[in-house]
């Protein structure tokens, strides 16, 4: 049997010390079908993102592109612009048949907050070879904001796969004809297709843009921070927007999508050719996402969006990315938004956890 572990898979990795931490893993790490990493007591910051490659490890590249340490233990500020790489107090010792992938969590990918996963030896980011055994670092790069970070904090999670179970266009298709994965017409194609709203029926308000010059964000803070002050507000009556090269966007699907208790999702890219601009997806969708959400099945993606060259007119229902699904090697005891703390089930456009609501 194939699949992306579940929440009780963890927890025999965590008793058999292939998931392993200092200080030990807690329960509020553990997600219907992931592990929250936590960040460690030193941020390293560094001349540029780098990859530790073939037979050498994150710390022997450190030593070549180091430029001074920070210590996070009384809380510490990673500015703008600036590449940071901090050890996390997670490690691995992964069973030679499981493999790994990591992914910022959703609040650090509405924060415009490049986070990455990255390993001894590793050639790709996010991507754990199965049999690593290891430390684990992070990778950060505030991209749109400076932000307050502590040790024990929690931007990216990892998640486990026993072999490969990802369902083909025909699977997803079977899937979709017996527990509807979207609230319309499915657009079936190397993957679930998802659209922008730009045209919701009862105000022209269709997202946000992140504000060039703001304060620093401290992520401990919670429903603290006026939306004003760090986002424009984006208006669209005419179905459309126009995008500007190097600005970062919070949007929203056009679509409510549902991720059923069996199954995983993960938000992968659409094709280049469809535009200057990316859907800067934070990436796992846990089982039950949207599952008798609020209102009915099914939540809306929120899209975080950067333009890239040249300014480009994005269009309401325009296909903007699209959603891999996989099978759960089982169900897990605890679905997605059933009594955890899950910040976006039912969403709407949303900001992240850390702004007060608008409206």
């Amino acid at each position: 049997m194939t699949g992306v572990l579940s929440s009780q898979q963890l927890k025999a990795l965590i008793a058999d010390g292939r998931l392993a931490a200092d200080p030990c893993i807690i329960p509020e790490q553990i997600q219907p079908a992931s592990l929250d990493l936590r960040l460690g007591h030193t941020a390293y910051r560094v001349r540029a993102s780098f990859l530790a490659g073939h037979g050498r490890t994150v710390a022997d590249r450190l030593s070549e592109f180091e430029m001074h340490q920070i210590d996070l233990s009384d809380g510490a500020v990673l500015e703008k612009g600036c590449v940071y790489v901090v050890p996390l107090m997670e490690t691995l010792d992964l069973p030679a048949d499981v493999t790994a992938v990591a992914n910022a969590k959703s609040s650090t990918g509405r924060l415009d907050l490049l986070t990455r996963t990255i390993t001894d030896g590793s050639e790709e980011f996010d991507r754990i070879a199965s049999g690593y055994n290891g430390p684990l670092y992070a990778e950060i790069c505030p991209r749109s904001f400076s932000v307050l970070v502590r040790p024990g904090m929690r931007l990216n999670q990892i998640r486990f796969r026993d072999g490969q179970a990802v369902l083909d266009d025909a699977a997803l298709r079977a899937l979709h004809s017996e527990s509807p994965l979207v609230d319309g017409a499915a657009v079936i194609d190397d993957g679930l297709g998802f659209s922008v709203d730009l045209k919701p029926t009862s105000t022209t308000l269709v997202g946000y843009r992140a504000k060039p010059h703001t304060g620093v964000i401290d992520l401990d803070l919670i429903d603290h921070y006026a939306p004003a002050d760090f986002w424009e507000e984006v208006h669209a009556d005419k179905g459309h927007i126009i995008l500007d090269p190097g600005a970062f966007y919070i949007l929203v699907s056009r679509e409510a999508v549902h991720i059923p208790p069996a199954y995983a999702a993960e938000m992968a890219p659409y094709l280049a050719m469809v535009g200057e601009f990316r859907v800067h997806y934070a990436g796992f969708f846990d089982p039950g996402f949207g599952h008798n959400a609020a209102g009915g099945a099914g939540s809306r993606g929120v899209l975080e969006v950067r333009c890239h060259e040249a300014p480009f007119v994005l269009e309401h229902g325009q296909i903007v990315g699209r959603l891999v699904y996989e099978k759960m090697h089982q169900v897990p005891e605890q679905l997605y938004g059933a009594g955890i703390a899950s910040n976006y089930q039912g969403q709407g456009l949303k900001l992240s956890k850390h702004f007060r609501t608008v409206g």
